[in-house]
């Protein structure tokens, strides 16, 4: 937990599956951050230029580097005991969701571990239903959870709900892409709110959350009351920040569900899942009274959230260079409203 010496961190050995997706390197940072001994797990096949660039970044800062699978057990196994792994976090996402179960059984087989965080970081899926496609990766998920139980492994299980960004349904993920500047898709009557919680923090309070006791075999909530916005109120903020008023198109209930039909994948996933925050709710539906509920803001109430309006900043920035006045002059194309040519330009090379 924060504040240990470094000598107590030689027994806080942690591995991280996951490490080169979005909310797996927040969580590598986090760890890092704070001095532990972390493992990163990363596939032979993960070559990209800019994944050996990051795997030699966390590496240079102190990770140890194992290749492998998490679908390889035996591999699984070996490498937990060898290396005397007491906390596991999976962020693994797709098909590898439900390569969880092996996991778990190299977990409970080599015996070391303190505490596994399976790959969640969303909604609290035991209590969410998504149309499908997404009800199939929530259903794998579950199944992830009942063999943790079953095998009667300590865990936490962390619902971060949503990311702060720009939710575009139809997108793989709502990090790839930054807000709009030429029109909003509004979900519905864009009144239902969710919470936005930056990737940074939820790298942070994933790695508070796993040795606390208070969080031992419970679900840990990220509601920031703070980041408890509906799609036009992100809208409207997202407007400041530019400077002026863009056109707001609405995605019905009807066409979110249609884009989940057709089966496209993971497009359909995030149209499904969309559908499930912005029209029914998901995520503000139902009350914490459940013993294993706990709630991340009430366990650590000195630690604050960056809020939305912070991360709509650094997107401003990053789309206009460091000066937010140069948005200020819209011009009209075909009745839409379009960035001013230097934003436009600013925009492409960004």
């Amino acid at each position: 937990m924060n504040g240990h010496s470094p000598t107590v961190w030689e027994s806080g050995r942690t591995m991280i599956i996951g490490s080169m997706g979005f909310i797996g390197r927040f969580i590598t940072e986090a760890s890092l951050e704070c001095g532990r001994p972390t493992y990163l797990l990363i596939r032979p096949d993960l070559a990209s230029l800019s994944r050996t660039s990051a795997t030699k970044a966390f590496k240079d800062r102190g990770a140890t580097i194992i290749h492998g699978s998490v679908d390889d057990q035996d591999l699984m196994e070996k490498v937990i005991r060898e290396h005397k792994i007491e906390f596991v976090i999976s962020a693994v996402g797709g098909e590898s969701i439900a390569d969880q179960v092996k996991l778990v059984s190299a977990i409970k087989a080599a015996g070391t571990v303190k505490r596994f965080l399976p790959s969640e970081f969303g909604h609290d899926i035991d209590r969410a239903e998504p149309v499908e496609p997404g009800l199939t990766m929530y259903q794998k998920k579950r199944q992830v959870r009942r063999s943790i139980e079953e095998a009667g492994i300590p865990y936490t299980y962390i619902c971060c709900n949503s990311i702060a960004a720009w939710p575009y349904h139809d997108n793989t993920h709502p990090a790839d892409v930054l807000p709009p500047l030429d029109r909003f898709q509004i979900y519905g009557d864009g009144t239902v709110k969710a919470y936005f919680v930056a990737g940074s923090d939820i790298g942070k309070f994933t790695i508070k959350s796993i040795d606390d006791d208070r969080t031992l075999n419970k679900t840990v909530h990220f509601r920031p009351l703070s980041n408890l916005l509906s799609i036009n109120e992100l809208a409207s903020l997202w407007e400041e920040k530019l400077g002026y008023k863009l056109p707001r198109v609405t995605i019905s209930e009807d066409d979110l569900l249609a884009a989940a039909k057709e089966m496209l994948i993971p497009q359909s996933v995030v149209a499904a899942i969309t559908h499930d925050i912005f029209i029914k709710s998901c995520q503000i539906n139902y009350s914490m009274d459940q013993p294993t509920d706990v709630e991340v803001c009430s366990l650590y109430p000195d630690s604050p959230f960056r809020t939305v309006d912070e991360c709509f900043n650094d997107f401003a920035i990053e789309i206009i260079g460091s000066n937010p006045k140069l948005v200020n002059k819209p011009v009209t194309k075909n009745g839409i409203m379009m960035p001013n040519p230097k934003q436009e330009a600013l925009f492409i090379t960004a």
